[in-house]
């Protein structure tokens, strides 16, 4: 029996092939490295077969999905592509907070792997099969990944800023897969106009409705009085809330009038210290609300969130953080429901398209429970 580089082969099959042993025996990719705990939904895993074929196609991807429909779960199946195929993978994220919670899941989904998470301030090790990071550390990676997965590409601080965009496209090398409940105008032309290809979920992976927000438009004591009322209804259910205010300061602000009566909560900044151990505390139940600013407003899963922004009229929200915040509630397929207010003085215009875009969303639901096929 002759071999070549270990595998059997026929001398005459050999000759008549013209010598291309190499590619026709070429020995099967190992199998999947991707552990879940759960099973991906047929769209999930129809998309995921549909980034990697646009991947080995040479074509990037843009992925625009609703808040909880687990886009994350869909960038796997390119992820486990690449790493059976020995590429430089990496995972960027706008923020810091987002990017040690990914890199926990990535461990879990991806056990046999080194994962590492590089961000400000933990930068000691920068090499790994699996690379997570903010997208201000793409700076040291010139040409590096093969393959890149971008998540939030609609976020401060990396939209619009032309030195982290031109960072990432510096460090790729390969071709990438972007995702956003909220992308621009802007990205999604150019990724028409090149030819590149996108991929839309309008519904949540458990199949149940987005928590339409409802506004109050309530002024003075009459705010206090209803976040009262509403955390003690919550406490009784035994259902957390996220208080979302516009800024550090009417963050503590808001939480030295909560807390006057309200003893059992916390808030977060991106000032306070410790803020990573009250987060995990208040996950794991032993907060009945949390005060915060936007930097939890992405990336974070909860079972049995509610949410309310208060001051919603103000200028730091636009619509796309209104839909992001909103899309805190709900996400856990054994707790798909919540209840979402905005509470603001006046009616805004990102108010009004924020609660317009998730009810359009929840109608391509409505349209496949009725047997609707989308586009």
């Amino acid at each position: 029996m002759q071999t070549f580089k270990g595998i059997p082969y026929c001398s005459r099959c050999f000759a008549i092939t013209n010598g291309m042993l190499q590619r026709t025996l070429a020995p099967a990719l190992p199998k999947s490295l991707l552990h879940l705990d759960y099973p991906l939904s047929e769209e999930q895993k129809r998309l995921s077969d549909k980034a990697v074929d646009n991947y080995k196609n040479g074509i990037d991807t843009l992925l625009y999905a609703v808040c909880g429909s687990g886009k994350t779960e869909v960038s796997f199946g390119l992820i486990d592509y690449g790493l059976r195929n020995g590429l430089k993978v990496g995972f960027g994220l706008p923020r810091r907070d987002v990017v040690i919670e990914l890199y926990e899941r990535l461990k879990k989904a991806f056990p046999t792997k080194k994962v590492v998470a590089v961000y400000g301030g933990h930068a000691r090790e920068t090499d790994g099969d699996i690379i997570v990071l903010t997208t201000h550390q793409l700076f040291r990676y010139y040409q590096f990944f093969d393959m890149m997965v971008m998540d939030e590409v609609d976020a401060f601080p990396y939209a619009g800023n032309p030195i982290l965009e031109r960072n990432f496209h510096l460090a790729l090398k390969g071709h990438c897969l972007l995702m956003s409940a909220t992308p621009s105008v802007a990205l999604v032309k150019e990724y028409r106009e090149k030819g590149h290809d996108i991929m839309i979920m309008h519904t949540r992976f458990h199949n149940k409705p987005i928590p339409v927000p409802k506004a109050l438009y309530i002024h003075g004591p009459n705010r206090y009085r209803f976040l009262f009322r509403k955390l003690s209804q919550y406490k009784k259910e035994k259902k957390p809330t996220f208080i979302f205010v516009p800024t550090v300061e009417k963050a503590e602000r808001l939480y030295r009038v909560l807390s006057s009566s309200m003893t059992n909560g916390e808030y977060v900044t991106s000032k306070r210290e410790g803020r990573e151990k009250i987060i995990d505390d208040f996950k794991q139940g032993k907060y009945d609300y949390l005060v915060t600013t936007a930097i939890l407003e992405r990336g974070v899963t909860v079972k049995n969130l509610n949410v309310i922004v208060f001051e919603a009229a103000h200028d730091i929200y636009d619509a796309a953080s209104l839909v992001q915040i909103a899309g805190r509630a709900g996400r856990k397929i054994d707790a798909p429901y919540g209840e979402v207010y905005f509470i603001a003085d006046k009616e805004t215009e990102p108010i009004r398209k924020a609660i317009s875009e998730i009810a359009y969303c929840n109608t391509f639901l409505s349209g496949l429970q009725q047997g609707d096929r989308r586009e």
